[in-house]
């Protein structure tokens, strides 16, 4: 698992008040690049996106301080999925959670078709997904 505590910037506002809904998806990614970072994975340009869905439980607004955190799901031949979340840390103390998302993405080649993962890189992803409680 990965997680970044961030600050919600002006600029991932909208005029509502409220994060524009792809501050999610850019907290989401950045996540990803930190935890492939993290397993020694260099090629990151790679892996478009094959789907994406968020579902918001909570607003976030500007200064909100979150945790997002990212878990791989699950890795298959040529596609890795993970599950990421948000959680707002209250002044109070409490932790509120604002989002969970689940994105899917395929290791793709030159000529953006699918390829299989390299073997380190699988063993690296599968070595650090979620663990079923």
């Amino acid at each position: 698992m990965t997680t970044l505590r961030l600050r919600v910037a002006w600029v991932d506002t909208d005029a509502s008040g409220r994060i524009h809904h792809t501050a999610a998806l850019r907290w989401a990614e950045l996540a990803e690049h930190e935890h492939l970072r993290a397993l020694g994975v260099g090629d990151m340009t790679s892996f478009p996106r094959r789907a994406i869905r968020v579902e918001f439980s909570a607003p976030l607004r500007f200064d909100d301080l979150i945790d997002m955190t990212l878990d791989v799901e699950h890795v298959g031949r040529t596609s890795v999925g993970y599950v990421w979340r948000a959680t707002r840390l209250d002044p109070d103390g409490s932790a509120v959670p604002a989002f969970e998302g689940h994105t899917t993405v395929v290791l793709v080649d030159e000529d953006e078709h699918p390829r299989p993962l390299p073997p380190a890189v699988r063993e690296a992803l599968t070595a650090s997904a979620e663990v079923p409680a």
